[in-house]
């Protein structure tokens, strides 16, 4: 089964990895950490800040892929501390409308560069596109 991936222009990578990956339909989303691609730098440390930084990261490379967010249907969310957990949510659902993607949030000791949150996403693309 062939993949195809997508590294959109201008895209930083923390190493050797595709943005997305795709195959036969289902498109696999690189977990994205709040990295201003601008700067190269981590956004402010805060959770709502950063939360919406890897939605950011995370909505480019769904354009790129000519998904939108109705087609995201889960979501993994990591946290190096729950009690980000209401001030993410906050901002997450503002992402999303109703019926939300599935989502799964965890608790980690550590994300790279010192980020508080990151967000990996899976999208189905329509059988007739």
């Amino acid at each position: 089964m062939p993949r195809k991936g997508y590294n959109e222009t201008g895209a930083k990578t923390l190493g050797p990895y595709s943005r997305a990956v795709e195959s036969e339909g289902i498109v696999y989303f690189s977990g994205q950490t709040p990295i201003d691609q601008n700067t190269g730098k981590l956004v402010d440390n805060n959770i709502a800040d950063q939360t919406n930084q890897c939605f950011k990261n995370l909505f480019t490379v769904l354009v790129s892929t000519g998904l939108t967010e109705k087609d995201i249907v889960k979501v993994n969310v990591y946290l190096t501390d729950m009690n980000n957990f209401a001030g993410m949510n906050e901002e997450y659902k503002r992402k999303f409308s109703i019926p939300y993607p599935a989502r799964t949030t965890v608790g980690v000791k550590e994300l790279p560069l010192g980020a508080l949150i990151e967000i990996e996403m899976v999208g189905i693309r329509k059988k007739n596109e």
